[in-house]
């Protein structure tokens, strides 16, 4: 049975019978922000070290494409058995990968392991999020999410440079194996709190699982292929974006809620926004240091800083969302989130021309930033509020697949923009971000559809 959230919590998330999980939850999901943001600054030096440059692509294609397996058993997992074990082996899975990929004598170690991480942390977050949704009374919920978001912010800050000082003075390999340190009192904290957390209710049929788990692979495997897919050029380039297009049209469908792609009202329509809110700001996030860089003559660390800027807003936005009085419809604060995303994503585009100055661009960053902060963990309230017993595990894992997916399409759509010309100006920049511009106001018109249809 779940557990009933005690009387005594009333509304604070570090009460004595939720510190430990509070604390416990919120440092594995910033170790799992240190280490996505670290090894993007390690992986060129690992290739360099390997002479694994052909496989640079599949270090994070890879992860993400057993991230989404991994997502789709940990919410069945979670509906039939409760989040305890798959916060266990999520965690383990997770120590193992860095453990494998730390010690690696080939780049093609780097990316088994790397690939066993995506296993851990997609097991991970998913739990993460059902645990949410059974120990916390849902007053509560908006600040956990809000916590959870927040714990980015600092890796956001230092994780990029920490890493870099690590690559120089000590070597890359402990990159991956310092994490497991800290991450064992995390998990030992976490499993203190999930004593008496179980299942709400029986989860889906043994053969629906395992059709949704196939399904899970075709889509895992064709998210691959579609990062891989952007790093080629010419006609190989254009038959295997198609082909990873093909597979997600076809296994989309069959993972995410009746009605994901026409946008239905109620849960299909909330992870639909979800995937367009997550898909703008990645898609912007990956512009902005490229352009700054080659336009206006940035270092990475003066581009870095302009990106810390969205992470603190988001941060922001998270927190205040988390303290509002709830407002009279659910469908509130993802219009004014997206809205003030679209703004925010919209001036960025304009701070493209040379005669507009970056402080402008710096200002739309912020509002995109604090946009995302309003929507995202509103979204993952209305995910846990709208899920039936027995529906929380894959439902936030659909929530978590959503965001996935629909960043692994645009990015590679923006891939494709940036691929087609011979050097990269202000019209490729402008073209890039009006992608993002185009699903923040999409998100925009299509939040009033969070809320469902009233039942008569």
């Amino acid at each position: 049975m779940a557990l009933d959230a005690p009387a005594p919590v009333g509304d604070r998330l570090y009460a004595p019978p939720l510190r430990a999980m509070t604390v416990g939850s919120v440092a594995l999901v910033s170790l799992l922000a240190f280490e996505a943001l670290a090894v993007g600054t390690a992986m060129p030096t690992v290739a360099q070290a390997l002479d694994g440059l052909a496989l640079y692509g599949l270090a994070f294609g890879g992860t993400f494409a057993a991230g989404v397996i991994a997502m789709v058993v940990a919410g069945i997992w979670c509906d039939n058995r409760g989040p305890a074990a798959p916060i266990r082996h999520g965690v383990g899975w997770f120590l193992v990968g860095l453990v494998v990929a730390g010690t690696a004598q080939t780049m093609h170690l780097v990316v088994v392991g790397r690939m066993v991480q995506g296993v851990g942390g997609g097991l991970l977050i998913v739990a993460l999020y059902v645990t949410v949704g059974q120990a916390y009374p849902e007053q509560l919920r908006p600040r956990m999410f809000a916590a959870f978001a927040a714990a980015w912010v600092v890796p956001s800050l230092v994780g990029p440079a920490v890493a870099g000082l690590v690559v120089e003075h000590l070597g890359w390999r402990w990159v991956f194996l310092a994490v497991p340190v800290l991450a064992l009192p995390a998990a030992l904290l976490v499993e203190r709190g999930l004593r008496g957390v179980g299942p709400a209710a029986p989860g889906e049929t043994a053969t629906d699982a395992r059709a949704r788990i196939a399904w899970a692979c075709v889509a895992g495997v064709s998210a691959a292929l579609l990062h891989y897919g952007g790093q080629q050029r010419g006609a190989h380039a254009v038959i295997v974006v198609g082909a990873a297009l093909v597979g997600l049209a076809v296994a989309v469908p069959r993972l995410l809620p009746v009605g994901f792609l026409r946008a239905a009202r109620g849960l299909p329509a909330v992870i639909g926004l979800r995937g367009l809110c997550a898909a703008a700001f990645a898609s912007s996030e990956v512009v902005i240091p490229l352009m700054l860089s080659r336009e206006r003559g940035f270092s990475p660390t003066a581009a870095g800083m302009v990106l810390t800027v969205g992470a603190v807003s988001w941060s922001l936005g998270s927190w205040a969302q988390g303290r509002m009085p709830p407002p009279r419809s659910r469908a509130t604060l993802p219009r004014i989130g997206m809205t003030v995303m679209t703004l925010g994503t919209a001036t960025v585009a304009v701070a493209v021309l040379p005669q507009v100055p970056v402080a402008v661009g710096v200002i739309g960053w912020a509002l995109a930033g604090l946009g995302t902060g309003l929507t995202f963990p509103s979204l993952s309230v209305l995910t846990l509020a709208l899920s039936r017993p027995g529906e929380q595990g894959r439902n936030s894992s659909s929530l978590q697949l959503g965001d996935n997916l629909c960043t692994a399409v645009v990015l590679a759509l923006t891939g494709t923009v940036l691929a087609a010309g011979a050097a990269p100006g202000t019209g490729t920049y402008l073209a890039m971000l009006s992608v993002a511009v185009g699903c923040a106001l999409l998100g925009a018109l299509l939040a009033g559809r969070v809320v469902p249809t009233p039942v008569t």
